[in-house]
């Protein structure tokens, strides 16, 4: 055979047996593959049903010092850090007296001095009567009466000029322009700066205040958790706080305080708690006020305790169930489950260690 009959012969030959085989290959690779299935075992373990709430360690007392006087501010003596005692000087306050109060208060001063002058003269003259026998006994004391009442009005009216001039009078023995700290701790802000106004505290106006003190020693965690969990919380459940500084550092605490009432956040009720901490966790870690913290709740708790996974569960008309492998294949089997975490459920009834599971989707 010359060229010409042997290639149209090949090419024939190779669409008989090429064709064919190349489909086979496609219809083999088409064909889903069965994966073996995915086995696995009840097993021991804790099951914790926990809740995280987010909030922030803060003092328990924190004190704002208010001035009693209207001023400027003159000295600070203080600065944010500084560890201060009970009593303990922290600012002065100058006072600009008002012009028209204190036109008043020296008016009434010498109204009080003419009037005190009208009564001691007065007082003489009954004593020279009653050294001529021309006045009894009561006008005398009559006339000293007035001349005390008269010492006494001009006592109060200098003392009101002292208060109004200076901010305080020497005789009360209390220097109203001095802010002293009322408590220990240790200064945490001082919003102002020397010649700043401050404005007294009042039964109208809460003050301007000078400077805020802590106990630093004693901080608690304030935090919110949902409507949803608040019915499983009770006082003096133990919590674990993770410091946003600090992921590594878990502070113990206890549960004190549950709100009565819950507010509104982004259309969720939110109820508020507070627990006491425990700082020796922290080691020599300086934990300061509204540091960022999320507290862990535990709200139920097995220990050593039979589980299953939930990828191993079927749901459906006829209970929970589970595929136990049974020979060489595998059949149904009711299990009666208890506290779940969302995935792992506690085994009351229907498994035992020794069971093999296949999971559904395997």
């Amino acid at each position: 055979m010359n060229t010409r009959t042997l290639l149209p012969i090949a090419v024939l030959a190779f669409l008989a047996l090429g064709v064919p085989a190349t489909g086979a290959l496609l219809w083999m690779r088409s064909q889903p593959v069965e994966a073996p299935p995915v086995l696995g075992a009840p097993e021991v373990r804790d099951v914790v049903v926990k809740t995280v709430a987010t909030g922030s360690v803060v003092p328990r007392n924190e004190v704002a010092l208010k001035a009693r006087v209207s001023g400027v501010l003159e000295t600070l003596y203080v600065e944010p850090g500084d560890v201060v005692e009970a009593g303990q000087l922290i600012a002065d306050i100058r006072v600009i007296p008002d012009s028209a109060r204190l036109a008043t208060a020296r008016s009434e001063v010498r109204e009080a001095k003419l009037r005190q002058g009208d009564a001691v003269r007065a007082l003489q003259e009954v004593q020279g009567l009653v050294d001529q026998g021309a006045a009894s006994a009561n006008e005398l004391e009559d006339a000293q009466m007035r001349v005390a009442l008269g010492q006494q009005a001009l006592d109060a009216a200098r003392t009101d000029l002292a208060i109004v001039r200076d901010g305080a009078s020497r005789s009360v023995g209390a220097v109203s322009t001095s802010v002293r700290s009322t408590v220990g701790g240790m200064v945490l802000t001082v919003p102002l700066e020397p010649g700043d106004s401050v404005i007294e505290a009042n039964t109208f106006n809460e003050g301007t205040t000078v400077a805020e003190v802590a106990d630093m020693n004693d901080l608690i965690y304030v935090g919110q958790v949902d409507e949803s969990e608040v019915g499983r919380l009770s006082e003096g459940m133990d919590l674990s706080v993770t410091l946003a500084a600090w992921p590594d550092a878990r502070l113990p605490g206890t549960l004190e305080h549950i709100a009565p009432k819950g507010i509104d956040v982004a259309g969720a009720v939110q109820f508020e708690i507070k627990a006491a901490l425990d700082l020796g966790a922290a080691g020599d870690r300086f934990v300061r006020a509204n540091m960022s913290a999320n507290a862990d709740i535990v709200l139920e708790q097995r220990t050593q305790v039979l589980t299953v996974s939930e990828a191993f569960l079927l749901s459906g008309g006829q209970g929970t169930r589970v595929e136990v492998q049974a020979g060489a294949g595998f059949e149904e089997r009711v299990v009666e489950l208890g506290l779940s975490d969302g995935i792992h459920a506690e085994v009351l009834g229907g498994l035992s260690p020794d069971d093999v599971l296949r999971r559904p989707d395997s």
